[in-house]
């Protein structure tokens, strides 16, 4: 690029970034939603994952961004 130009952002790239968030968003729910129904269901898995309780407890507790 010659000097002095800037570069302008591809058209679909801001599109993509934007459905990769949402995308990251709804796994992380999707893992919370899991976590909780494992911590309700088979308690004993916690441990197998590598989480404490406090850990898993901490995590299901979180909000969506929105909700802060």
């Amino acid at each position: 690029m010659p000097a002095g130009r800037v570069a302008t952002p591809r058209r679909g790239s801001g599109l993509t970034a934007l459905r990769n968030n949402i995308a990251a968003w709804r796994e992380r729910a999707r893992f919370r939603w899991q976590l909780k129904e494992m911590a309700q269901t088979s308690p004993h898995l916690i441990d197998d994952i590598g989480l404490t309780r406090q850990q898993a407890e901490a995590e299901i507790a979180k909000l969506p961004f929105w909700q802060r």
